[in-house]
């Protein structure tokens, strides 16, 4: 069982135009799309959709948001938690434009109580330990009221049962994820170039300039920092620049197949799922990377919010080099 947290679930609504975005105008849309969201989720989805078993958890529970999910026929578990609502599912409006631009506005989700918080961290705990989880995924934005190091407090309360857990967030919930380092330490972090060098110091503009070039030393070197704090896996996702995989095992580079992007929306997510189901399967660390990679690239290859399923996911096109 592979279980994954949603703290901020949306609806996700997908707004396509059939010409270039542009500021002030009054433009239609050629379609618009809905489906049950957050990054967890989607996580989820993307695992079941490959035949693994998995339950996406959220942190309440929304009666449009599971009516949306069982007409679109999601293929996964929700499993609300609710001690002093009722909560509103948020809802993200991505744009997208025909060459494969993305604008995305996320609104920021219901103010969650203490309860709510200390419920939800006991539920993910509970259905871990129940489970026999061998991966819990922590996904997505914190809603308002929540703590910024609540990823790291269920992180610590993970420890025991020995599970590993990715954590895939950013802003003020990334930092605290960092700063409760070494004592909450996990098994993969999924930076891309403008995280990584949130964490890290670094110039985002000048990793992705090097990526492009080639060149990933800074970008390595940043990411073995990370490592050495104490992430076992530390994936950088470097849009079509491929990505760089970073463990005590050594270092390694992968390409991204060529594609015609369609939509990034999901791309982060399916990365993770990749990366996770080729670890459950076994595979070496290059071969981690690879899946993650393709299943990103599949993402990105697909319109709106669609997410891949094997069927569009090809492994043996990604190249991953050794560099360390």
């Amino acid at each position: 069982m592979i279980i994954t947290f949603t703290a901020n679930p949306s609806i996700d609504r997908t707004v396509a135009l059939d010409a270039p975005l542009v500021r002030g105008e009054v433009q239609r849309a050629v379609s618009v799309s809905e489906q049950a969201g957050g990054k967890g989720v989607n996580v989820a989805s993307v695992l079941q959709s490959s035949e693994r078993e998995a339950l996406a958890l959220l942190s309440f529970d929304d009666s449009a948001f599971t009516a949306l999910g069982a007409r679109h026929k999601v293929a996964f578990g929700i499993v609300g938690v609710t001690v002093d609502g009722p909560y509103r599912v948020r809802v993200n409006t991505t744009i997208t434009e025909p060459d494969g631009t993305t604008t995305k506005i996320n609104e920021p989700g219901p103010r969650l109580s203490d309860a709510q918080v200390a419920a939800s961290t006991d539920e993910v705990v509970r259905r871990a330990r129940e489970t026999g989880a061998t991966w819990v995924v922590l996904s997505g934005s914190l809603p308002p009221g929540a703590p910024a190091d609540w990823y790291a407090t269920i992180v610590r309360r993970l420890h025991p049962l020995g599970c590993k857990v990715a954590v895939d967030t950013s802003d003020d919930a990334l930092d605290a994820t960092i700063a409760a380092l070494p004592g909450a330490s996990f098994s993969l972090i999924k930076p891309n170039s403008d995280e990584l060098a949130q964490l890290t110091g670094g110039d985002a503009a000048a990793f992705e300039a090097s990526a492009r070039a080639g060149d990933v030393g800074a970008i390595v070197d940043a990411a073995t920092a990370l490592h050495d704090r104490g992430i076992e896996n530390v994936l950088v996702t470097l849009g079509g620049a491929g990505a760089v995989l970073v463990n005590s095992q050594g270092a390694w580079q992968a390409g991204a197949p060529r594609i015609e992007v369609r939509s990034t929306v999901g791309a982060g997510d399916s990365s993770v799922a990749g990366f996770i189901l080729a670890d459950v399967a076994g595979r070496t660390p290059d071969r981690c990377l690879a899946s993650a990679v393709a299943y990103g690239s599949a993402a990105a290859s697909l319109p709106g919010t669609t997410l891949p399923g094997p069927a569009e996911v090809h492994v043996d096109d990604v190249v991953v080099t050794r560099l360390a």
